[in-house]
């Protein structure tokens, strides 16, 4: 059976392109596209950098290494930068975050405060800070640092590799600045604890908040249960419960759901179910959350029989999310089964979550019949659904029908995470589907979301790799701030041989307006292409003409091409315009 004949629907509209046959063991076919074999495509770009160290000089006995020269050089350039945003552009690439911060003590020694932040700020977006950035630039900045900016320091220091003690560090800094702790800034270290499991930690400050008069909040409360909530600490959790209801404050759907929490972690499955009810009588339990945290308990307990005890009292089937996460996929698809031979009804969150454990499972024949089954039921996908099903044919390395999903997906108005597009982009662009992967770029690119910029250079090399100079055009012309040197580089040397000659001067002003320098290669390329094409010799005479506006004349070389061709735009013409560019050229030699 064709997929198009399930799916090809007012909900899912793929196209006539993909076949699967009725076994079981069967996937859909791709004409003439082989697999190519999964492997890791992208790095954790919020990882942080290696331990700062000192920037030394080599031992004198042993040569500087060219690497080292460099940075050396560029560290110096942008110590005296009169334009930091530019050289920052021109030179932030090649430097390390040590290097950065040698910087950073320069402004500060100068009392150059504005460069100060600006440098930190660019560090911060480009992924170019450690440990010793956040100390050094609050260091530096002593008083002049205000209580937020010192606060958006700090949550941006605890994101980085054991930033935690790195931001208790902090504390100490700003209270040496004399910045005093408030109730805001005791929530974020709680929370800062409560995620990295330090419930002593954070148990320590709640009571230090208290002891300088500043009352806890919900918030609070929260932060605090959920680090007990790592250990399953029951006993500290219900005395916190009591001290938060005889302060006056009634707990919400956080604190109780937290409270679940902990007592599912700390084996309490009794006290857990009564905590649900208690739930569900408050309007509490609405959505999934504290049943897949009672059912996900009991899974990983081994106690599969009370949650599907728990999964046939409600008539829904939310455990398999529980089973999934605990790698029962056979049993989260059997149980899928029995829901289906049992009630013989389904709404859109039955449906998807019977979807989920079957793709789990690797069940292509369920996913198909549960797909075709949505359709009779005249059932919308959401967006679950479909995220659902495009990470499943990636998993099986069925890329052109993700993509065909992630279409229809954006034809609904739902936009895909990041993740999950530069993934399948990168994917495309291995099986040579350079198009497609352009297309989820763009889908990416226009939605609602704030696109990581290092994206736009990857999707970059896999367009010059496609023969897609055009759409590369757009690409650097939109984003050349964020695309490397070399890859600029690359991009013109492309554009300038194959690319539409129609727009070759258009792409030389946009590479010279990202602050690369065009080099004599590409202006011979060029010319050499408007000759051999005696009909564009306007274009010709437009490069000519620009050329000398922004410092740049032909070489030798060049220039005896064009003498050569001087009837194409007329000898005297041409005379004109070289000799414009020599005076221009021996002008610029004689500055230096």
């Amino acid at each position: 059976m064709e997929i198009s004949s399930i799916l090809n629907t007012n909900r899912f509209q793929f196209h006539h392109h993909f076949i699967i046959h009725p076994l079981s063991s069967s996937f859909p076919t791709i004409p003439s596209i082989s697999h190519p074999t999964p492997r890791a495509c992208f790095t954790n770009l919020t990882s942080a950098p290696p331990p700062a160290t000192p920037f030394k000089e080599p031992s004198p006995t042993r040569p500087h290494s060219k690497s080292y020269l460099k940075r050396q050089s560029a560290l110096l350039q942008l110590q005296q930068s009169s334009n930091l945003s530019s050289s920052l552009q021109e030179l932030g690439g090649i430097l390390k975050p040590q290097d950065l911060n040698v910087v950073l003590r320069h402004f500060g020694n100068l009392g150059k405060w504005h460069h100060l932040s600006q440098l930190f700020d660019w560090m911060q977006q480009h992924g170019k800070t450690n440990g010793s950035s956040y100390s050094t630039y609050m260091k530096v900045m002593g008083k002049k640092l205000s209580p937020v900016k010192a606060l958006g320091i700090y949550n941006g220091c605890i994101r980085i590799k054991n930033g935690h003690y790195k931001a208790l560090e902090l504390i100490k800094e700003l209270k040496y600045n004399g910045l005093e702790m408030d109730n805001v800034m005791y929530g974020t270290l709680l929370a800062v604890c409560a995620s990295s499991g330090l419930s002593e930690e954070a148990q320590n400050y709640f009571n230090q908040m208290k002891d300088e008069g500043l009352s806890p909040n919900l918030y609070h409360y929260s932060s605090l249960l959920n680090a007990y909530s790592y250990d399953g600490n029951y006993r500290k959790s219900d005395e916190l419960m009591e001290e938060l209801k005889s302060s006056g404050l009634a707990p919400n759907k956080v604190i109780l759901t937290t409270l679940l929490k902990v007592y599912v972690r700390g084996g309490l499955f009794e006290k857990s179910r009564k905590l649900l009810s208690e739930l569900e009588a408050l309007g509490y339990a609405e959505d999934e959350m504290p049943y897949c945290l009672l059912m996900d308990g009991l899974s990983k307990a081994g106690r599969l029989d009370e949650a599907r005890s728990v999964f046939a009292e409600m008539h829904e089937k939310r455990v398999k999310s529980a089973l999934c996460r605990s790698e029962l996929f056979e049993e989260a698809k059997k149980l899928a089964q029995d829901f289906e031979a049992k009630y013989n009804k389904y709404d859109l969150v039955m449906l998807n979550t019977m979807l989920c454990a079957y793709c789990r499972a690797g069940d292509m024949e369920s996913v198909m019949q549960t797909m075709k089954k949505m359709d009779e039921l005249a059932i919308s996908p959401d967006y679950s659904t479909f995220h659902i099903l495009i990470k499943y044919f990636c998993k099986e390395k069925l890329y052109l029908l993700a993509y065909k999903i992630m279409e229809d997906m954006h034809g609904k108005g739902y936009h895909p995470e990041e993740e999950l597009c530069f993934s399948l982009i990168v994917q495309l662009g291995k099986m040579k589907a350079h198009s497609e992967a352009f297309s989820v770029y763009n889908m990416l690119r226009y939605s609602k979301r704030t696109m990581c910029k290092a994206r736009h250079e990857k999707i970059l090399h896999i367009l010059i790799a496609g023969k897609l100079f055009k759409d590369a055009y757009v690409v650097v012309k939109d984003n050349s701030e964020h695309i490397s040197q070399p890859a600029i580089k690359k991009f013109a040397s492309a554009f300038m041989k194959f690319g539409n000659i129609n727009l070759i001067n258009d792409v030389l002003k946009v590479i010279h307006g990202s602050g690369y320098k065009i080099d004599q290669g590409l202006f011979q390329t060029a010319v050499s292409r408007y000759i051999a094409q005696p009909e564009k010799k306007e274009l010709l005479l437009q490069l000519l003409q620009w050329m000398p506006g922004q410092g740049y004349a032909v070489d030798s070389t060049t220039r005896n091409l064009i003498l050569k061709n001087s009837e194409l735009l007329g000898r005297q013409l041409t005379a004109e315009i070289l000799s414009k560019q020599h005076i221009m050229s021996k002008g610029s030699q004689s500055k230096r």
